[in-house]
């Protein structure tokens, strides 16, 4: 005979980490959400959650768009720095704002998801389950941003996927890392490769996208919003 208790004891959980300024939305969103949530911590900055994220390798982050520190870049520099070094992390915009700017900016930089803030602590549950599960989760309000931003720039979005057509995958994930700054020695241990091999793949990433040098690689991979 089964017992219930025992069940929902031995229920999967799904470890989330929640990023916000605001303490007060922090403390009420941790007790609004269900109970197979599990949070294991909170961060304040774009700091705070960079450790966080990288140091727990949570499924889902539930992540603030608007964040003090860092460089100034919000949620979306959280995601930038911390997804290499958590690759198995999913992260979901949670915000007051619904301009369409902070939607797409945040999309852009890896957030599987966009919801406000107004979403109950079930809405908000549901929404990292599918994003754990791998659907895209938007507000019906800021799917509308999302298609219209991207739908209007589908030449250039055609034009880079032919370029990143000519590398492969493990080229792809080097000129990423490279182009944001990291360092051959930061990039081997990041992807567990030698550093000697990461030298052989920015020498092809460069060839083929006809690019001299890692500084152009760079302006390359920001014209083309891939960072």
């Amino acid at each position: 005979m089964s017992d219930p208790e025992h069940e929902a004891a031995n229920a999967p959980t799904l470890p989330v980490v929640i990023v916000d300024d605001h303490s007060i939305f922090r403390s009420g969103l941790r007790t609004e959400l269900e109970p197979d949530l599990h949070v294991l911590g909170e961060a304040a900055t774009v700091e705070e959650a960079i450790a966080l994220v990288v140091s727990t390798q949570p499924r889902v982050v539930l992540l603030d768009v608007h964040l003090p520190g860092g460089r100034g870049g919000g949620g979306a520099e959280v995601i930038r720095e911390a997804a290499p070094h958590s690759p198995q992390t999913l992260f979901l915009a949670l915000s007051v704002s619904d301009a369409a700017d902070d939607v797409v900016t945040v999309i852009r930089a890896g957030a599987r998801g966009y919801i406000t803030k107004s979403a109950s602590g079930a809405e908000v549950s549901d929404a990292a389950r599918r994003v754990s599960d791998g659907d895209a989760v938007f507000s019906p309000k800021l799917a509308g941003f999302v298609l219209d931003a991207f739908g209007a720039v589908a030449g250039e979005i055609a034009e880079t996927t032919e370029e990143l057509d000519r590398l492969s995958a493990r080229e792809q994930e080097v000129m990423r890392l490279i182009a944001r700054g990291y360092t051959y020695k930061e990039v081997a241990g990041t992807l567990f490769i030698s550093v000697k091999t990461v030298e052989t793949h920015v020498s092809a990433v460069l060839r083929k996208l006809q690019l001299s040098s890692r500084h152009e690689l760079t302006a390359w991979a920001l014209e083309r919003k891939l960072l």
